[in-house]
């Protein structure tokens, strides 16, 4: 068996109907289905309107002009954070002030987030990587700062509570920003092929977006062939995080066998979207995934494109954030798994040394 894909976009052959119709109506740049998308994923995440943005680093740079954020301006983030904010931050003269992760979510914890607030941090933009959320956040907005979301990597994730029957949202992606970014990219829940989008519940806040956004408009809008791909993506989102989640909970059963944790939310009211499968070992990385490779199952190291790869030694810093960022790993993980496929990762996940 050839190596399983790591990532594959859940786009089916009939998909590109939508893509070749957009081409027939022979409208491929920004309009209304552009528009038809925006409107649609703002739906999904509760918010109210925003921008899209053909770059997800300049989306990250509007959404932070957006907060205010100017030279000397230091942004709290967590140190798992993609490097990609560094180079969005220092592109405005800000830095990046890097905080600890909850070793429950992954995601910032408010006591790292308080003691980076005292160190005269004046914004937050929250990773919320691999499918988790930040649970315990709630009273982040007392510090006053505006809080930058990225749910690149969790959209569709979300925690709910009581029976089968009667389900309560307690937290979904979008539910913690004052301002919301996701990208597109081909790796991502949705992919679009690239882009990204910026968004708000805040009229004040939305008019400040599309108010940077209109200086490169329409250069930096995204395209309709591309918008179609989300619209057609969306339509069906519900069945394809359902088959995600059931994948993970498989996944999370296959490495409780062993000494290996799950990194992240464990509880059975987390549903994950599936972004991928992530691991911390007890074991050296390359070992696992020499072993993986010995099934041909494709395994990569989580965290080797953060902010955080450089301070892999400064326990003293970030003791919850250092054993994810030496010794985690990622599996794949997406709908169009094959039957072969999901059993061959199950037996990795169930014997990983």
């Amino acid at each position: 068996m050839d190596l399983i894909r790591f990532f594959k976009p859940t786009l089916r052959r009939k998909d590109m109907d939508a893509v070749l119709q957009t081409m027939v109506d022979e409208k491929i740049g920004p309009g209304e289905r552009r528009k038809e998308f925006l409107k649609q994923l703002a739906a999904f995440l509760n918010l109210k309107d925003g921008i899209t943005n053909r770059s997800y680093p300049e989306a990250l740079i509007l959404a932070l002009k957006s907060a205010g954020v100017k030279a000397g301006d230091k942004i709290i983030a967590s140190v798992l954070s993609p490097e990609i904010y560094r180079t969005a931050a220092e592109s405005l003269g800000a830095e990046l002030l890097l905080a600890d992760v909850s070793a429950e979510t992954g995601c910032l914890s408010e006591e790292s987030v308080s003691r980076a607030f005292e160190k005269g941090g004046s914004a937050i933009l929250l990773h919320e990587p691999v499918c988790q959320l930040p649970a315990g956040l709630e009273n982040i907005r007392d510090l006053g700062l505006p809080v930058i979301e990225d749910v690149t990597q969790s959209f569709g994730s979300r925690i709910e509570e009581g029976s089968e029957e009667d389900r309560t949202l307690i937290l979904a992606p979008g539910m913690t920003g004052d301002i919301v970014v996701c990208a597109f990219e081909e790796d991502c829940i949705i992919s679009t092929g690239g882009g990204a989008a910026v968004l708000s519940k805040s009229e004040e806040r939305i008019d400040a977006l599309k108010k940077l956004a209109s200086a490169w408009s329409p250069y930096n809008d995204l395209p309709d062939m591309n918008a179609a791909l989300g619209i057609i993506q969306l339509s069906s989102l519900d069945s394809l995080l359902a088959r995600r989640n059931e994948l993970y909970k498989m996944f999370m059963q296959s490495v409780m066998k062993t000494e290996n944790k799950i990194f992240g939310l464990k509880s059975v009211d987390f549903l994950s979207n599936g972004y991928v499968f992530p691991v911390v070992v007890n074991s050296k990385p390359d070992d696992c995934i020499a072993f993986a490779k010995k099934y041909s199952v494709s395994c990569k190291r989580t965290f080797t494109k953060s902010v955080g790869i450089h301070y892999q030694d400064r326990f003293d810093l970030y003791p919850n954030a250092i054993p994810a960022l030496n010794r985690g790993l990622s599996f794949p993980l997406y709908p169009f798994l094959q039957q072969k496929e999901t059993e061959a990762l199950n037996k990795v996940l169930s014997h990983l040394p």
